[in-house]
């Protein structure tokens, strides 16, 4: 299917903006912060991503969301930072299935969760498109561009390139 979209949650949004932006077959990145329903009613950073099931399947992008995140760490900030993949059409236990198959890459078990979209608050303009305002600062660097590299190694076939859009 064309069109679709899904949420992730897991770190900073400027970061997961940046890996997602830099997929073929991902149309438009959303940055902000998603809640979904109790006991994640709290809003947390997140994205939202509008891609080609045709181009690049939703179990690839979970499998990229788990590998640019903790997603085996529950670490402090996990009411900011929840990992989490949120779900418009109420199949998250579908989603669920997606994210565990996953679990024979990681050493630690995985605590990301497939939870329900509820709400979506977009960051500022001024924030939107970090890492291509900001590629040179030293968060960039630091931060995002190691995570760049690896996808650009690991998930070659979908990765675009050095250029962001």
């Amino acid at each position: 299917m064309i069109n679709q979209k899904i949420g992730f949650g897991g770190g900073c949004h400027w970061c997961t903006e940046a890996y997602f932006q830099s997929l073929i077959g991902v149309e438009k990145v959303e940055q902000g912060w998603i809640s979904s329903d109790f006991p994640n009613d709290t809003f947390s950073e997140a994205i939202i991503v509008y891609f080609n099931a045709e181009i690049i399947s939703l179990r690839v992008l979970v499998a990229i969301h788990l590998v640019t995140h903790s997603a085996t760490n529950s670490h402090n900030f996990r009411e900011k930072y929840r990992s989490a993949v949120y779900v418009f059409d109420k199949k998250a236990a579908d989603v669920q299935v997606i994210i565990d198959d996953n679990q024979s890459d990681f050493k630690d078990k995985i605590i990301t969760k497939a939870l329900n979209f509820v709400d979506f608050k977009i960051n500022i303009e001024a924030q939107q498109n970090y890492y291509k305002k900001n590629k040179e600062g030293q968060f960039c660097e630091r931060y995002i561009s190691p995570k760049l590299q690896l996808l650009a190694l690991q998930f070659s076939k979908y990765y675009k390139s050095c250029k962001i859009d």
